[in-house]
C-alpha cells in the first residue's frame, strides 16, 4: 500500500508555470511507476503524464505533450510535474497516482488531488 500526497497547485496565468510535487510514503517509492491524471469540472479523467520506476522511461498525453515534464526522485520518494505554457484548458484537479506499471496507473493508487487553475 501506498499513500500519496499531492501539493503546488494554484492559480496561474496563461502561459505561466506551476510545478506539482506528489510524495510518497508507505510502499518502497522505487518499485512504482508513477503519473499524473486531472480531471476537470464536468470531464472524465485525463492521462497526463507517466515516467517508470527508474525513470529512464516518460509518457504524456497529447494534450500536454512539449509543454509539461514529469521527472522522480526516488532518494526523497517525490514525483514531480513542472507545466509550462499554462493554458485555460489545463484548469483541473490534478492528481498523482502510483501502479506497478504504467499501463496500470489507473487503476492503482491516487493521491486527494491538487487544483490548479488557470486564467486567462
Amino acid at each position: 500500500q501506498v499513500q500519496l500526497v499531492e501539493s503546488g497547485g494554484g492559480l496561474v496565468q496563461a502561459g505561466g508555470s506551476l510545478r506539482l510535487s506528489c510524495a510518497a510514503s508507505g510502499r518502497t517509492f522505487s518499485s512504482y511507476a508513477m503519473g499524473w491524471f486531472r480531471q476537470a469540472p464536468g470531464k472524465e479523467h485525463e492521462f497526463v503524464a507517466a515516467i517508470s520506476w527508474s525513470g529512464n522511461n516518460t509518457y504524456y498525453g497529447n494534450s500536454v505533450k512539449g509543454r509539461f515534464t514529469i521527472s522522480r526522485d526516488n532518494a526523497k520518494n517525490t514525483v514531480y510535474l513542472q507545466m509550462n505554457s499554462l493554458k485555460p484548458g489545463d484548469t483541473a484537479v490534478y492528481y498523482c497516482a502510483a501502479g506497478a506499471g504504467i499501463l496500470d496507473l489507473s487503476v492503482g493508487s491516487w493521491g486527494q488531488g491538487t487544483q490548479v487553475t488557470v486564467s486567462s
